[in-house]
């Protein structure tokens, strides 16, 4: 086994400081957007038992009122980064639109979408299990002008 020279001990001494510097920095003072030198808080919490489970979702709705989630799958769209504008929705429900004009783009044969709204859905729970039900918050509608 050959020894480390002590320019070599030196350098990755120096390389784990900095990185142990940047990790205990991003945990004290970043946010998600740091990761992976701060915290990833999107899965840090855990909901109460009793209370409701959020499922933010955008569905797409036809003009016989067939309602089609528009997820990953239907727009190419990550889930995360639906979240992530969840407010600028609910400021500017225009935004809505590039989720339209991905979902066309992804399907253009599919039935045309009259309207696209944000919803978060709240799965009810008892004791840490799902009951099966749920209720629907429309937080950004926008009607399609075609």
């Amino acid at each position: 086994m050959d020894t480390l020279s002590r320019t070599a001990r030196t350098t990755r001494v120096v390389i784990t400081a900095v990185v142990c510097a940047l990790l205990l920095g991003g945990t004290l003072w970043g946010s998600d957007d740091d990761f992976p030198f701060g915290p990833f808080r999107m899965y840090a919490g855990v909901n109460p038992p009793n209370e409701p489970a959020p499922d933010p979702r955008i569905e797409g709705v036809t003009a016989d009122g067939t309602v089609i989630l528009l997820d990953e799958k239907r727009t190419g769209l990550r889930r995360a980064e639906v979240e992530a504008s969840q407010d600028a929705y609910a400021a500017d429900p225009s935004l809505l639109r590039q989720v339209l004009e991905a979902y066309e783009k992804r399907n253009p044969q599919a039935t045309p979408l009259v309207e696209v709204r944000y919803v978060n859905r709240m799965h009810e729970i008892h004791s840490g299990r799902p009951t099966g039900k749920w209720t629907d918050n429309v937080l950004a509608d926008w009607r399609v002008a075609r």
